[in-house]
């Protein structure tokens, strides 16, 4: 009950005695006992009954006045009051409070002191402190707290022979507070500091916000949504005091498109939206800019945003990190190039002469079934509208890299691989050994934006290697190029890369490549096709020192990492023992380099330190700062290093069992491809890790259902690509990890597959089959373990997506196969993978930014042009850089003088 309530029950429960009130009720015990104690503690107790009083409501106080006693009954309740004293004497004074002590709390417990009954003063009225009335008899003190109803009947008991006091102070408008509420203004304020200091702690640690169009500001304030109860309450005061409110309200514009459920089609140009309530400027935190509507690839606006963002970034960067010369001392000498004969270069080759029988079905266009079957060292023309390449290299493949041309130059692009000389054959890992193999260079013609290839794939030179398999190889990733036709004086020829080998006998060995062109120059008219050459590296890489140098100590080398920024003097590699070794390249220090009888080099490492506890499977350097690096091992452990302080990783996280990552170069945080052994059931697949600057959550970027061999990633447009067991090739546009990736819904719009291989059956044997069409089988093929029981009854079945738009992607027969295969798609593990891609590869060049190779169990290499994610801005900068680049390096004409005429001399006679 309120206390307005329970006073008005106390006077109207009293009964006429005489000319005064006086209460028969129980009440009057309560009444007579806190009229006792009000005479030790008026000033505090009156000052906390102003404080706590509510508002009298609207006819409360004239009720009062209509009960105020006559004169004759307020003289007596002044006698009344100066009793009051001598009544207090009979009831033990309560403890004072201490300073600091909540008022009005529960009193502390404690024994009682012996009182002394008091004789009662004679009453000045008869009967009105009578022992036989039960308002004259001494109560003791009441322990706790005093309730409402209790305050309110003394102030009344107090009050009635006094004036009117004035109202309460109301708190100012800025505090207003409603009756029976708490001050709503006081906790809008509160909210309102929060939300500003949390502002200038994001604007402090994130960057500035990238720029994008902005959008106008809604001028109309939002209302609140307005409760039940602050309706019944507060009725019309409510529209006044959110009008106060309006800084605390933040106008939030209505959600990016990304978080919408269908984008709208209405606008093509990316639109920010920031809440008012957090100023714009280099002080503000960073915010989600909001790009709606959909590119003209058919992807929506703002998951397309990263990668034109990437392209002004990896511009940038390139310019100022990467150089055009480097390494001037190893330049290709013709002489260290010996061209074998066909019986010198046979145990170098392949077993296998011809590919299996595969057919290509391409989205959108009719299907003719037909099977290729093509030899080894050869290709198919390019398609003449999806623009995709294949040839056939002999073998598995296992290792693959893109060679760097610089930016403008408009030259023919490279591929160098490794293939496994047989087709059943495996390779321990426990053990270091060695044997012949062939390292392949492949030329893939200019590779453009605007047209068909004109030219097919073709093999362009080998290198016979007797260093085992070729686990990983990188190239010098600028500075190592050169134009073709750059004058040499014999026997210098011009350089095309620097090449470096992770090989299974323990060695790192570093190549320096000639251009094709001039090395095929020096061969005679005669001479044996394919060229295969016994090649004399620059430089060995080994593990120990000049005085103790076994490479059996760390095992064989399995991955390897170029330094990514100028002068890409260090060389990273790792070992099967976990070790983690660098070399400097250039040293000239008697130590770490020494020159062997044939002018070849061999370093010995200046840096190398335990990384993991078991293989080192894979290495990336930090491609905008040389001193982060982050290494992958069979350990299941994931750990980023700080070369400045290489005795503790500065992030080490244990997931699963990685096969491959990729360092983006926006981003602070590496993509992992995991093997699916020990992947938790619906987590396999790729991972985008934080490194622990930002501390965020992995990101789920696919899931797969087998093992992801391999995974490459492009600075150029910010999206990954992954070959899997299954055979499937994907991509996936990653979204701006600068901002928390647990706010990216729908993720599946940001993936989208390249082409799926299967294993198909048919009926009729290679001799008897005229290969003019393929036989309707089941993706369930027998068991057949061996290469030669695989392709006498299957044939390989590419499936390939449409890649020059993306409208209506998620509808789609390969969008709809894919999600359908992550989920219920079954791996065949008692059989050969011969369907299964090992290597991915995007190329690093501006020029071919697009294109994509990949290759896997069956030998066949894919090309392929992602031409949907391709832009405008893409093909402008590579306008520019082609200017710039003539402007650099072309020789120009030489400059003519005046033309005069031809002055002829004739002698004349004497005379």
């Amino acid at each position: 009950m309120d206390a307005c309530g329970v006073g008005c029950a106390a006077l109207g429960e009293a009964g006429p005695v005489g000319n005064m009130t006086v209460v028969d009720s129980p009440r009057q015990e309560v009444l007579n006992q806190f009229d006792i104690k009000a005479s030790s503690e008026t000033t505090s107790a009156e000052a906390s009954i102003e404080m706590s009083l509510p508002t009298p409501l609207p006819g409360f106080e004239d009720s009062l006045n209509e009960k105020r006693l006559p004169p004759k009954q307020e003289s007596l309740s002044r006698l009344e009051q100066q009793d009051l004293p001598s009544e207090m004497s009979k009831v033990s004074k309560p403890r004072a409070s201490k300073p600091g002590r909540k008022r009005g709390g529960r009193t502390r417990k404690g024994p009682k002191r012996p009182q002394q009954p008091n004789p009662p003063s004679a009453p000045l009225v008869p009967g009105l402190l009578d022992q036989s009335n039960p308002l004259s008899t001494p109560m003791p003190k009441k322990r706790g707290r005093k309730s409402k109803a209790e305050l309110l009947l003394l102030k009344l008991s107090k009050g009635l022979d006094q004036p009117e006091s004035p109202p309460p102070k109301r708190p100012p408008e800025d505090f207003e507070t409603p009756p029976g509420e708490r001050p709503r203004r006081r906790a809008a304020q509160v909210a309102l500091l929060y939300l500003q200091e949390l502002a200038e702690e994001l604007s402090t640690a994130l960057p500035a916000p990238v720029s994008c169009p902005e959008s106008p500001k809604v001028s109309s304030p939002t209302k609140p949504k307005k409760s039940r109860q602050q309706g019944a309450c507060q009725g019309g005061e409510e529209e006044d005091d959110t009008a106060q409110d309006e800084d605390f309200v933040l106008q939030v514009e209505a959600e990016d498109g990304e978080e919408s459920e269908a984008p709208s089609e209405s606008s093509s140009e990316p639109e920010p939206a920031v809440p008012r309530s957090i100023p714009r400027g280099p002080t503000s935190g960073k915010q989600k800019p909001h790009c709606r509507g959909v590119a003209p690839n058919g992807l929506p606006n703002h998951i397309m945003a990263p990668v034109w963002k990437c392209l002004h970034l990896t511009k940038d960067h390139r310019e100022q990190k990467h150089s055009y010369w480097e390494f001037a001392e190893w330049i290709p000498l013709a002489w260290k190039w010996h061209l074998l004969s066909e019986l010198e270069a046979a145990p170098y080759l392949p077993q296998e002469e011809k590919s299996p029988l595969f057919s290509v079905q391409r989205e959108g266009l009719p299907e003719d079934g037909t099977l290729y079957r093509i030899n080894r060292f050869s290709s198919i023309t390019a398609h003449p509208e999806r623009w995709d390449v294949s040839f056939f290299t002999g073998g598995p493949l296992w290792a693959l890299d893109w060679c760097p041309v610089p930016e403008g130059a408009a030259a023919s692009q490279y591929v160098a691989l490794f293939s496994s000389p047989d087709m059943n054959e495996t390779h321990p890992l426990s053990q270091l050994h060695s044997g012949p193999g062939l390292l392949q260079l492949w030329g893939l013609g200019t590779l453009q934006q605007e047209s068909c290839p004109g030219n097919r794939a073709h093999f362009v030179y080998g290198i016979a290697c007797d260093h085992g398999c070729i686990w990983d190889l990188k190239f010098c990733p600028s500075g190592a190029w050169e134009l073709p036709g750059t004058p040499r004086k014999a026997p210098l020829l011009p350089r095309l890369g620097l090449l470096a080998l992770a090989c299974s006998d323990g060695k790192v060995l570093l190549f320096s490549l000639p251009h094709p062109e001039a090395l095929l120059a020096q061969q005679p008219l005669d001479a044996v096709k394919p060229a295969i050459y016994k090649a004399q590296c620059v430089a060995t890489l080994q593990v120990g020192s000049v005085q103790a140098s076994d490479p059996s100590e760390c095992g064989q080398c399995l991955s390897l990492a170029w330094m990514p920024t100028r002068p890409h003097h260090h060389l990273a590699a790792g070992y099967y023992n976990g070790m983690v070794v660098f070399w400097n390249l250039p040293t000239n220090s008697p130590l770490q380099r020494i020159r062997l009888s044939d002018g070849s080099l061999k370093l010995y490492p200046f840096q190398c330190f335990l990384a993991h506890d078991q293989a080192v499977r894979t290495l990336q350097w930090c491609k905008a700062n040389s001193h982060f690096l982050v290494s992958a091992g069979s350990d299941r452990k994931i750990k980023f290093w700080d070369l400045r302080r290489p005795y503790e990783p500065i992030n080490s996280i244990k997931r699963f069992l990685s096969t491959e990552l990729a360092w983006l170069l926006p981003y602070n945080g590496v993509t992992v491809a995991q093997d699916n052994c020990y992947a938790s059931f619906g987590l396999c697949g790729i991972h985008y890790i934080d490194a622990g600057y930002l501390g965020f959550k992995a990101y789920f970027t696919a899931p797969r259902k087998g093992t992801v061999w391999s995974l490459s990633g492009s600075d150029w447009l910010g999206t990954i690509a992954a070959g899997d067991i299954s055979g499937e090739l994907i991509a996936a546009i990653l979204p701006d990890m600068a901002l928390n990736p647990i706010n990216v819904k729908r993720p599946v719009e940001r993936r989208f597959p390249i082409y799926k291989a299967d294993l198909m059956p048919y009926q009729d044997s290679p001799e008897g089959q005229d290969h003019s069409c393929a036989s309707s089988g089941t993706p369930n093929p027998p068991k057949a373990r061996t290469y030669a029981e695989t392709v006498n009854h299957h044939y390989l079945l590419f499936q390939d997506t449409d890649l020059s738009s993306f409208h209506g992607l998620l509808h789609r027969e390969p969008m709809l196969r894919m999600q359908e295969g992550e989920g219920h798609s079954k791996l065949y593990l008692d059989r050969l993978q011969l369907e299964a891609i090992h290597k991915v590869r995007f190329s690093p060049n501006l020029d071919s930014y697009g294109w994509l190779v990949s290759g896997g169990q069956s030998g066949l290499v894919r090309i392929h042009f992602v031409r949907g994610l391709t832009s405008p801005l893409g093909h402008r900068m590579q306008l520019e850089s082609r200017a710039h680049f003539s402007a650099m390096f072309q020789p120009s004409s030489p400059t003519k003088g005046p033309d005069f005429p031809l002055t002829s001399h004739r002698l004349l006679p004497s005379p």
